[in-house]
């Protein structure tokens, strides 16, 4: 997922997405652990568009208190 697109979507879009990809990840944490996760890199993409879809979030709000 592209910055681009992330900062085109409407504040709730981005909560939702993010409650979606918190959710993927617990479950792909628990089949790791089980050794059944088949794609161990898609982890890592998860973790990081979870980590842009927060760092946009966290910047429309200071956008929004600051007006």
């Amino acid at each position: 997922m592209k910055v681009g697109e992330i900062r085109e979507m409407s504040v709730d879009e981005l909560h939702s997405r993010e409650k979606d990809l918190d959710d993927q990840i617990f479950r792909m944490r628990i089949q790791k652990s089980m050794g059944q996760l088949a794609e161990p890199a898609r982890v890592r993409t998860l973790r990081k568009d979870l980590a842009k879809i927060k760092t946009i979030l966290r910047e429309k709000s200071a956008a929004g208190s600051r007006q």
